[in-house]
């Protein structure tokens, strides 16, 4: 997640903790008979194969243990063996065996380079000779370099292949073309009087050459042949950047003229290193251009570790170490890191023997790693002189192996770089006899290459036969099946019995495994078969998965039996697997392999996908993912026991307390830490009490001092690192655990880094969370707080990736509810651990896991804190395809930032416009904002006509509506008609808006907030007894309303009943006496609410006598009250009618 300096390739792998490692071979264990014996441990080469299996006919090599000598290749060209037949005794004859299958033989002035064959049956061999620069010096082939265009994976032709070659005084030549052998340009590298040393092809067709003093210079060959030459310089020197032509002038000048180079190597892909007798050099190259990353002073640091390695124990060793000699002789590379070949002596001890030993080293882009692993091998021979040192060379042939080869002229050594445990046994193999010595070597497919004398192109490769279990694991495993199965006879044993008992089937199983580390990959898939049936229809918590559970878990959790300080412990049926490392972190190292080579077996043999599941936890788990979690504990448990040695305090008294609630109880001869690394399985219970151990230490240490804060970091490392390296590997190694894409449903899974529960991890991380944050941060100086930062986000890291895996097994149907469930949970669990971080303003922090995991309201709440729109516009990009904009708008909606919603920069304008569209309340502004008049007026129009509630509200939208609309472009007569029709609907808001003030008063309503009246309520309004002022414009308005009412949906006649209800209403608002008027009733009534209605009518237009009812209905309404007996309204009533009603025709 969070970036880190570029690793060159090979340089990535897991710590092993301690800075030394003291192999078998270091000086306390060596015997007088072990200088030339090899150790009884028996190992095959991974991979090792040929396509020749002669064996050498030599006495002394066929007398070897553990490796045979085979030939390799096809039979040697003509010339070469003409060129060895022909030279003289004192005749320098060196060969070099590039990986490209490419071999040649540099004799006198002469260089022979032939292209090996694939099988020893080919007929036709490419060989060329050249014609190398004469010298007064030897030549040798380690200043010969070829080049290939060949594209990757492809093998380099003989037209593809170009040749270099250089004298020791600097005169160079090449040979664009293998082809045209007499095609060649030459050139003179001044390196001011220094003898050259090394030739190396690098990136682009070109040519690095070095000189004894480590001065370089890169050859580039151009389009016509001719050589153009680059200084590579360290650092910024005074030369940095001076062109050829100026720095010849002083001759190419070394940094330290004391300085001889030792070795140059060259990864393949863009770094060269040269290794001095005082440092490593790290150059980085392109195409076109060179940068020093590196200078480690490594002669300082490594010589105190490997005087430790091979002299540590001794009494004496201040002593000791002062006088020891050291010498660097060659560096190479594999998967582990960079192997460095040094010999050490004391010319005090008696005798005085050179031991040889591999160093691996750590590239970590631009540094190199603090952790040194020394191994000490058993090549142990008498000093001589100084000068004989440096004829030994190292080969490593395969990148992913710790296999190395010490090539001297007489012998070949075998063993390991220490960096794994148990993978080749200590062998030497003499070829100096008969007159056979080595020539040179390399490595090819893999495996180790040599050219002797007597035999050619030979390779060493392990027996068949010999366990790739780390060895007392593979003793007591044997040991352990003696008495239960005979090995011979495993097969029988396993066809007689009909019905066989769970316990021996996991011992046939066992034994099964062994067979197949034994390389009999056939007789364990035999037993395999016999006792699981392929086809057998395996339940829940089968036979095999327990079978295969209980073996997995018998090798994580295995007893160092052979360690006489656990002889007492052992239970009897743990002797299955013994593991006598007394290192811990070299026991856990071995769980590790044994694990590898479990899974490996479970696939070879066909049972990995037969796999179902098992109970873990209280809850069914995929067993092959129970397998994973093994392999990660020991993951986890290296890095612990990594930090053991540093806080040994803290994590003893947590070991302690997990011991105690355990019950276990700890033997005198055993530490603390040898009960609780034996059992990796549980090593999750270490969590809860290393925070327990962690609160206690807080309160009893005083907050003032510096330890206080301390105690948290060192709790956090342990724990985020021990989750990072389980997590990591469950990631990395996803694939050797994946399961076929036709088996069955698998339950949900719960990682154990994810496990909840007092104890479990999740409980831990929230705690440990709360305690970073309340506890210790308010408490810190800034330099603090941002390691505390840090440390949290990797804890809280490691707990939402627990759920995000737990989510992803739930895909089924059925599991929607539960995933509904989890989603939620995690979601609140994201934002309640997330938010701290944004309240104490770590933003790039709590911006990082909110974008790894996607937490949207954390990031809008930053950049609204931040006032970083840009960001934004950033995650609208990003998480485009996750809505990010929706939901940025929704929660604008919600914290009514309408302002933000609505300015929004032009490239959002449509996302926005179809989030709006659910949200027409506020899309009409965006409309009006984008300048869509015609759409924000029918916007605004579906809003006023859905808006009920209020009043003021519809008033205005309908106005809105219509300001839209004129400023729209729509057509002359359509516009006409909108605009009727928005007046329309606003003529019959103005009955409301004109109510009445002491009427509103008396109903307690007021305009503002009064909800949009239908005509009938309007009606009722004007005309009721609260409406005590009303007068002819009230009952006029009721009048008119009525044009409002939806004849459709109503009763034919209930539009005249409801104008006969308003007219009685009218008619009632007067006193309709006789002693009010005289006789005249016309006169009598002018002044009446009723006449005044009908000469408003009347102005209008308005026909009465279709408009009013009949009089003699109107006079039967029961709406007149006691009017109805009233004889002189009756009077009245008919005399106005007869006047206007009748006038008016």
């Amino acid at each position: 997640m969070f970036p880190s300096p570029r690793t060159p390739v090979g340089s990535a792998r897991r710590a092993l903790g301690s800075s030394v490692s003291r192999s078998a071979g270091s000086r306390k264990n060596l015997g007088a008979g072990s200088l030339l014996s090899p150790t009884a441990r028996r190992v095959s080469v991974p991979g090792a194969r040929t396509s020749s299996t002669r064996i050498v006919g030599h006495l002394t090599v066929s007398e070897t243990v553990s490796y045979d000598v085979q030939t390799f290749g096809s039979s040697l060209p003509v010339q070469v063996m003409e060129a060895l037949a022909k030279a003289e005794a004192d005749d320098s004859l060196t060969v070099q065996v590039d990986e490209s299958r490419w071999a040649w033989l540099v004799c006198k002035d002469r260089l022979i380079i032939w292209k090996i064959a694939q099988s020893s049956f080919a007929k036709l061999t490419v060989c060329k000779e050249l014609q190398l620069p004469v010298s007064d010096f030897q030549c040798y082939a380690d200043l010969v370099a070829i080049s290939s265009c060949a594209g990757a994976g492809e093998p380099p032709s003989i037209q593809s292949v170009s040749v270099m070659a250089a004298t020791n005084e600097g005169f160079v030549r090449y040979w664009p073309s293998l082809v045209h052998e007499g095609t060649y340009t030459e050139t003179y590298v001044d390196f001011g009087g220094n003898l050259c040393a090394f030739l190396k092809a690098v990136k682009g067709g070109s040519f690095v050459l070095s000189s004894l003093r480590n001065q370089l210079v890169r050859l580039i060959p151009d389009g016509s042949g001719k050589v153009h030459q680059r200084v590579l310089q360290q650092g910024q020197g005074v030369l940095s950047g001076i062109g050829r032509r100026v720095s010849s002038l002083f001759g190419i000048l070394a940094t330290n003229n004391e300085d001889t180079l030792c070795s140059m190597l060259w990864n393949k892909v863009d770094c060269l290193y040269t290794l001095s007798n005082s440092s490593l050099n790290k150059w980085e190259l392109s195409e076109t251009s060179e940068h020093h990353i590196l200078s480690w002073d490594m002669n300082r640091i490594l010589k105190e570790h490997i005087s430790d390695a091979i002299w540590g124990s001794e009494s004496n060793y201040e002593e000791i170490k002062e006088g020891v000699n050291i010498q660097y002789l060659d560096l190479q590379q594999n998967d582990d890191g960079l192997v460095i070949l040094a010999t050490a002596w004391h010319p005090g001890d008696s005798p005085c023997v050179c031991y040889y030993t591999l160093i691996t080293v750590v590239d970590e882009g631009y540094n190199i790693s603090s952790e040194v692993i020394v191994e000490v091998t058993q090549f142990n021979p008498p000093f001589q002189s100084e000068e004989q040192l440096s004829a030994c060379q190292l080969v490593v042939p395969d990148f992913c192996s710790q296999a190395a080869y010490l090539r001297t002229e007489d012998a070949v050594f075998a063993c390991s770089t220490g960096t794994g445990r148990g993978s080749l046994p200590q062998e030497k193999i003499p070829f100096g006899v008969q007159g056979d010595y080595i020539l040179g070597g390399g490595s090819c497919a893999g495996l180790p290459v040599f050219f002797t004398r007597n035999n050619g192109l030979i390779i060493i490769v392990a027996r068949e036969g010999y366990s790739v279990l780390p060895e007392d694991m593979e003793e007591s495993l044997t040991s352990s099946l003696a008495g239960t199965v005979n090995e011979g006879s495993l097969l029988e044993a396993a066809a007689r019995m009909e019905t066989i008992a769970q316990e021996d089937k996991t011992k046939l199983l066992k034994a099964a495994f062994l067979q197949y580390c034994r390389r009999d990959v056939l007789g364990a898939q035999c037993v395999v078969n016999e006792v699981f049936t392929p086809d057998a229809d395996l339940n829940l918590d089968s036979e095999l998965d327990r079978a295969v559970t209980q073996i997995s878990v018998d090798l994580v959790d295995d007893f160092p039996a052979s360690d006489p300080r656990w002889a007492e412990s052992v239970p009897e049926e743990s002797a299955g697997f013994s593991n006598t490392s007394l290192i811990l972190l070299h026991q856990l190292e071995d769980k590790m392999k044994a694990h590898s080579l479990f899974m490996d077996f479970l696939h070879q043999v066909g049972l990995f996908q037969c796999l179902s599941t098992y109970q873990v936890r209280g809850m069914p788990m995929a067993t092959r993912l129970l397998l994973c979690e093994h392999a990660e504990k020991v993951s986890a448990a290296i890095v612990l026991k990594n930090h053991h040695s540093k806080f040994p305090a803290l994590v003893n008294a947590a070991i302690l307390n997990v011991l105690h609630k355990r019950m276990c109880p700890v033997l005198q001869n055993l530490t603390l830490a040898d009960v609780f690394f034996r059992e990796v399985s549980q090593i999750d219970a270490i969590f809860e009490c290393l925070i327990d151990q962690e609160e206690s230490d807080l309160e009893s240490t005083p907050i003032e001092s510096v330890e206080w804060a301390q105690i948290v970091v060192n709790v956090n490392s342990i724990l985020k690192d021990m989750l990072q390296a389980a997590i990591q590997y469950r990631q990395n190694k996803s694939a050797l655990y994946k399961a076929d894409e036709h088996s069955r449903k698998e339950p949900e899974y719960v990682p154990w880094t994810a496990s909840s529960g007092p104890a479990g991890i999740r409980t831990a991380i929230v705690r440990q969370h709360g305690i970073i944050l309340k506890q210790i941060y308010p408490q810190a100086d800034s330099a603090l707080r941002g390691i505390l930062a840090e440390q949290v986000v990797a804890l809280l890291d490691s707990f939402l990736d627990g759920y995000v895996t737990q989510l992803k097994s739930l895909n089924g149907p059925s599991e929607q509810e539960r995933y509904n469930n989890l989603e939620m949970e995690y979601f609140q669990k994201r934002s309640e651990l997330l938010y701290p971080l944004l309240s104490l303003g770590q933003y790039q922090w709590a911006a990082a896991l909110a974008e790894k995991y996607c937490d949207f309201d954390i990031l809008v709440q930053m950049c609204e804190q931040t006032d970083n729109q840009a960001k934004l516009q950033h995650y609208m990009t990003q998480f485009s395809d996750q809505n990010f904009s929706d939901f940025l708008f929704r929660w604008y909606l919600e914290k009514g930032k309408r302002g933000k919603l609505l300015s929004q920069p032009v490239t959002q304008h449509g996302q926005l416009a179809s989030f709006l569209q659910a949200h027409e309340h506020l899309s009409w502004l965006h409309e009006i904002n984008s300048q869509d008049f015609e759409k924000a007026h029918r916007t605004l129009q579906t809003l006023a006509n859905m808006e009920t509630q209020y009043f003021a509200k519809r008033k205005t939208l309908l106005g809105l509506s219509k300001l839209a609309a004129l400023a729209s472009d729509i057509p002359e007569e359509v516009l006409h008609e909108e605009i009727n029709a928005i007046a329309v609907q606003e003529r019959f808001l103005m009955h409301q808006e004109y109510l009445p003030k002491p009427l509103l008063e008396e109903k307690e309503l007021s305009l503002n907030v009064m909800p949009v009246l239908t005509a009938f309520q309007l009606i009722q309004l004007y005309i009721s007894e609260e409406n005590r002022g009303a007068n002819e414009l009230d009952f006029k308005k009721a009048l008119d309303l009525l044009d409002y009412i939806d004849k459709e949906e109503e009763e034919e006649d209930y539009v005249n009943k409801l104008k006969l209800e308003i007219l009685c209403k009218a008619l009632q608002k007067d006193n309709w006496s006789s002693s009010d008027g005289g006789d005249d009733p016309i006169e009598a009534s002018e002044d009446s609410v009723f006449v005044k209605v009908i000469q408003k009518l009347l102005k209008e237009g308005v026909q009465l006598k279709e408009y009013l009812p009949d009089v003699k209905d109107l006079l039967e309404a029961d709406e007149l009250g006691n009017l109805k007996y009233n004889s002189y309204f009756e009077f009245v009533l008919k005399a106005i009618y007869e006047h206007y009603v009748q006038g008016q025709d």
